[in-house]
């Protein structure tokens, strides 16, 4: 999307409407215009592109680099999504019924660098615009592939940069980078893909979340592991930072194991095809995994 161009008020609009939340903390408040970001069978998702400010920036040698970026979003349910969310935030004796509620305006925060959302407050109406229930601060949440949150960041991101990097990278066809393969002689086969979406450099490491699955020879997945990594790709040393595993007979559960150490991937590791594929990526897209960067 291009950055909608916004007034010289906009700062103080935002403070407006903050205010107005905290005077009248349960009294709708109404955004000049909402932009649509994506819709699915339970929820469809907006934010108001004017309330969209950055809060923070520091000054790179690649240009001035935003550490907190604000805004307002909106997110409208159906039934199915009325239910989960209700579920979601246990909010089952105040809305015994999915019915009654609408949607959902909500404040939130953005750190580029970490690749984090966090929902500042959020406030619940039924359809008819009357509120329910207003929450308080949020805990702070990494966004990957995984998250209800993905397409509000690099929605909020490419508005206040007056880009569409993220979104377009978001929705790529090449978003996942194959890392490698390996095979073994039963037919089970084990890949490895990053999601480039989440790539960034952090000193003379590269950040990333990254999806490993595993499956036998009639192609039946026997295991997943979701997992954020940090790689050196000059050292040729990578860790799992956390992540989750998952299994038929397990269900999703929380990774464990050594989450500190960094390990030497050696040349005849079918591991070490990652950290080549990993070496050639960064030359070859070094604005996109240092765009946040505040290292000079």
């Amino acid at each position: 999307m291009k950055k909608i161009k916004k007034g010289t008020y906009v700062s103080a609009l935002l403070g407006l409407f903050a205010a107005l939340f905290v005077l009248l903390p349960m009294q709708a408040a109404q955004a000049d215009g909402w932009y649509w970001i994506s819709s699915n069978d339970k929820y469809s998702k907006f934010f108001d592109p004017v309330s969209v400010v950055t809060q923070s920036s520091a000054k790179t040698n690649h240009g001035e680099v935003p550490t907190r970026i604000d805004a307002v979003t909106k997110t409208t349910f159906s039934y199915g999504g009325a239910k989960e969310t209700i579920a979601n935030y246990r909010l089952g004796q105040l809305i015994p019924n999915p019915a009654n509620l609408g949607y959902s305006i909500a404040t939130v925060s953005v750190n580029p660098q970490n690749r984090t959302i966090q929902y500042l407050h959020e406030t619940f109406f039924t359809p008819a615009g009357q509120p329910i229930w207003r929450s308080g601060a949020g805990r702070v949440k990494e966004v990957n592939s995984q998250e209800f949150d993905e397409d509000f960041y690099t929605a909020i991101l490419d508005q206040a940069t007056g880009k569409d990097d993220e979104t377009n990278r978001r929705t790529a066809k090449d978003r996942w980078l194959t890392l490698w393969e390996d095979s073994t002689v039963d037919g089970q086969r084990t890949s490895m893909m990053a999601d480039t979406t989440t790539m960034r450099m952090k000193d003379r490491n590269i950040i990333f979340w990254a999806w490993q699955e595993t499956k036998n020879s009639n192609g039946q997945v026997l295991e997943i592991k979701f997992m954020k990594k940090a790689v050196n790709p000059a050292q040729g040393t990578e860790r799992t930072i956390n992540g989750k595993y998952w299994s038929p007979q397990t269900g999703w559960q929380n990774l464990t194991g050594d989450m500190v150490n960094y390990r030497m991937v050696r040349a005849t590791d079918p591991r070490y095809k990652g950290i080549t594929t990993l070496r050639t990526y960064i030359e070859n897209h070094r604005a996109w995994v240092n765009r946040y960067s505040l290292d000079d």
